[in-house]
């Protein structure tokens, strides 16, 4: 398969590169704005995101175009950041579809991602791609902006997709190395109430999740595991994973300090995400792993 992965040298970008890879018959090109030295199958190309350049006839006769490219929401929403969420998001998905409406041989599948965040603060209601309430804060209209502009453009030719992905667990990036730090350092107790939801997923079920969606239909997919659990049950698991035997609880006062200090946001810890995976399961998918206590560190 010709592969092309637009933000492909982020986390998740590249673990997706490590598995394509290993089949020696797929091309995969990269798009970033980082420089990268090209190797075997895994070829890099500069683009900025934003405009038309020498990598746009590339997507003719691509099989799968994947797009990943977005300033991290790791940080203060101040207004200067606000700004680079909203436009590194959107105008890398314009220019894409723009591209493809011109092309001959346009991709055959367009997998753009978006955030299980979109769906509204829930500690009660499941968030299925059917009956998931979509909020209206910031994050939330950053993934639904997002998928608007997807959206907007009809593309024919092209199967189009939209992943709506919870956390990813796992030690090659993410956020999940500093959870691990922070439980380690005896900062492993519940936070906030405790009672706020986790949604995730495990690298490889992600990974085994876009590989699966390259086949099925066009529409908006959940990925995440069937059973999200309480950040309380969550800190309580990992501790003992991690064979910690105390964790102190952080207050909602104590972590808006702390992520004011660190240069992050509190909602990213704090808002309750139970998001179901319900067209994945509809399809047959199984996951690798399905509860936290199948979870290997």
């Amino acid at each position: 398969m010709k592969i092309v992965i637009a933000g492909g040298t982020g986390y998740l970008g590249e673990l997706l590169t490590e598995y394509f890879k290993k089949e020696k018959e797929n091309q995969i090109y990269i798009l970033s704005r980082k420089q990268r030295v090209n190797s075997d199958n895994v070829s890099y190309l500069q683009w900025n995101g934003v405009s038309k350049g020498y990598w746009a006839q590339l997507l003719n006769n691509t099989d799968v175009l994947i797009n990943l490219t977005g300033k991290s929401v790791n940080c203060r929403y101040n207004h200067k950041n606000k700004e680079l969420i909203y436009q590194s998001r959107l105008d890398s998905t314009a220019i894409l579809c723009e591209v493809i409406q011109n092309l001959e041989h346009p991709p055959k599948v367009f997998i753009q991602s978006s955030s299980a965040t979109i769906y509204r603060h829930s500690e009660n209601k499941l968030m299925t791609e059917s009956k998931g309430d979509i909020g209206i804060d910031f994050s939330m209209d950053v993934c639904k902006k997002w998928e608007q502009v997807f959206n907007s453009y009809t593309l024919p030719k092209t199967k189009k997709i939209i992943t709506r992905t919870s956390i990813v667990l796992g030690n090659k990036g993410g956020a999940f190395p500093l959870m691990k730090s922070m439980t380690k350092f005896g900062l492993g107790g519940k936070q906030g109430d405790g009672n706020q939801f986790i949604s995730w997923v495990t690298e490889k079920d992600y990974i085994k999740a876009i590989s699966f969606l390259i086949k099925q239909e066009a529409g908006i997919y959940n990925i995440c595991v069937p059973n999200p659990i309480r950040n309380n049950e969550f800190q309580n698991k990992l501790r003992s994973k991690l064979k910690v035997c105390f964790g102190i609880n952080s207050p909602k006062w104590i972590l808006k300090l702390g992520a004011k200090l660190i240069g992050t946001e509190p909602e990213l810890l704090l808002k309750s995400r139970k998001v179901y995976p319900e067209k994945l399961l509809s399809l047959g998918f199984k996951f690798s792993t399905n509860t936290f206590n199948e979870f290997k560190i």
